[in-house]
């Protein structure tokens, strides 16, 4: 395996195992980051509307000098844009702000639809979020099944999703859902999701692999036991952990020596034990928790995806 290495979809579409994420990445820093990423081999972008910073992402595309069909470009539909009429159009924006022709995948970023219209995060007079719940997931979904055939993505997939939502794509949509983009990482392994989703042949990536800046995972005495054994950092190790998993994943960093750092995860194997060593680090508790007027932004909706265990 090489940076080059991927993961096969289940419509045939190859993902590389690695990439770039962009989510808090300010303007500003985002286009080098990208462009210093792509020079370095990764062959992944993970972007989002959301972010707010896909004109840079796609400026960084560029400047790295690096073909367009040898880059591997993933994008969101955010919440407010969940009314089928607005799918298409929604993903012509993200196409736009990239200065791409086509994604390869496009997910949908959670199952919660927001009122619809061109404000992000519309809230009422409390300040709290207001919901389309006239909306359901599936219905959004099927919107989406209709990019792949004009040929705007390559595949199409889901974020934040339980299995129970998942499963009702599988039972009333068309096309099969390619991939789940979840929170993994040491403290939180998603074990069940991850074989739910094995077992229907929908591959799985992590967003926060690394969990954040202020976990203390990465200056842990174990993991930064495991990680000298091979001569690497203790982010290396975790990297690796989950490649071995089969779980692609998106390193977030500005910095180009730790951009350059998180490519270097492919001349060294763990162990089983070392596997099950950081496994064993779960805590069953996300990190990542969308927060609005001081609580769980999406807690009270009615399509909320993490009521139930997996």
């Amino acid at each position: 395996m090489d940076i080059n290495s991927t993961i096969t979809l289940n419509d045939g579409v190859k993902i590389p195992v690695i990439g770039l994420g962009t989510w808090l990445s300010e303007p500003g820093e985002v286009k080098t980051a990208t462009e210093i990423a792509i020079r370095e081999g990764f062959r992944h972008v993970d972007c989002a509307a959301i972010y707010k910073n896909e004109k840079e992402v796609g400026d960084g595309i560029r400047a790295s000098g690096v073909a367009r069909d040898k880059i591997f470009v993933t994008g969101k539909l955010w919440n407010n844009k969940h009314h089928p009429e607005d799918v298409e159009d929604a993903c012509r924006k993200s196409l736009s702000d990239l200065g791409l022709d086509y994604l390869d995948l496009y997910l949908m970023h959670f199952p919660s639809a927001f009122q619809r219209g061109d404000d992000m995060l519309p809230k009422d007079d409390n300040g709290d979020v207001i919901f389309d719940t006239t909306i359901h997931p599936t219905t959004t979904w099927k919107a989406m099944e209709k990019l792949v055939a004009k040929g705007l993505v390559r595949s199409i997939g889901v974020s934040n999703f339980n299995s129970q939502q998942i499963q009702d794509l599988l039972d009333k949509g068309s096309i099969k859902p390619s991939m789940l983009q979840v929170e993994v990482h040491p403290f939180f392994t998603q074990e069940k999701l991850i074989a739910f989703c094995e077992e229907r042949g929908i591959k799985v990536s992590a967003y926060s692999p690394l969990v954040n800046g202020r976990s203390g995972i990465l200056e842990d005495p174990v993991l930064m036991g495991i990680a000298k054994k091979y001569g690497k950092s203790t982010a290396q190790a975790i990297i690796r952990w989950h490649i071995q998993r089969g779980v692609a994943l998106f390193p977030k960093s500005i910095f180009p020596n730790e951009i350059a750092e998180n490519a270097k995860v492919f001349d060294f194997s763990l162990t089983q034990e070392e596997m099950d060593t950081i496994s064993g680090f779960n805590k069953g508790k996300r990190i990542v928790v969308p927060m609005c007027n001081g609580r769980i932004r999406d807690l009270y909706d009615i399509h909320y995806p993490f009521n139930i265990e997996f």
